[in-house]
């Protein structure tokens, strides 16, 4: 018997289409999974890509897997990462040399 799929969101890396990511114009994004509102994406950005400022109205979770990103005064590397609670603000966020990372957020 065939395990159920009711509910899953699964989508294989290579049958995914990457997407521009971000107003700035370097950088893009694959959507690998959405559920109730979170997405799961991964995103390639490139040197010197900026995010914009915004507020969290839910959690969001960021682990880097390439390069080192900026994000509150901080640097991350490969392996790193971080968890945002609501309310929080974002508003410095970018990356001098380029990184890939996965992001996990509500829309």
């Amino acid at each position: 018997m065939e395990p159920s799929l009711e509910g899953w969101s699964i989508n294989k890396s290579g049958d995914v289409e990457w997407v521009p990511w971000g107003s700035s114009g370097n950088a893009q994004g694959k959507v690998l999974g959405t559920a109730d509102g979170f997405y799961v994406v991964v995103v390639k950005a490139e040197a010197g890509y900026r995010g914009d400022p915004h507020t969290h109205e839910y959690p969001e979770f960021l682990y880097v897997i390439d390069g080192v990103v900026q994000t509150q005064g901080q640097e991350l590397h490969s392996g790193d990462g971080y968890a945002a609670a609501p309310g929080s603000t974002h508003d410095d966020f970018g990356t001098v040399s380029g990184a890939t990372y996965l992001s996990i957020f509500k829309i």
